[in-house]
């Protein structure tokens, strides 16, 4: 019911930045997050939004160089200070259920609590 595309990835020389996009569209949202897929760094937490407030959250590979925004049907990842660390496969995913249990921060922290998905945009940061 919710069809996430990405697109902004590419080639970037270190110290670089790069503006991800993730179009969303389908029922309402409670949140869009990022994250990030490499050898080494498994399905890791970049940041996400909520749909309703525009509530941030940022994982610690962010370091404050990422900044996560959304306008209309469209989240944004801006990435600055880009370093080959940050080379990956970046994946949107969108949160349509909260139980209420865990703390809405609590549950963006994790892949698993996301419903879809899209199909990922490569960041390749060169050295």
């Amino acid at each position: 019911q919710v069809q996430l595309r990405e697109s902004g990835g590419g080639l970037v020389p270190a110290g670089g930045s790069l503006r991800l996009s993730c179009a969303v569209s389908g029922r309402t949202l409670i949140a869009v997050g990022w994250f990030l897929q490499a050898p080494g760094k498994e399905g890791e937490f970049v940041a996400a939004i909520t749909w309703r407030g525009g509530d941030t959250y940022y994982g610690e590979s962010t370091k404050g160089r990422f900044t996560i925004s959304s306008v209309a049907g469209t989240v944004y990842l801006q990435m600055n200070n880009l370093t080959p660390e940050d080379t990956a496969i970046y994946y949107c995913a969108a949160v349509t259920f909260h139980s209420g249990v865990y703390t809405l921060k609590h549950i963006l922290q994790s892949g698993n609590n996301y419903d879809y998905w899209g199909q990922g945009t490569q960041v390749t940061v060169a050295s």
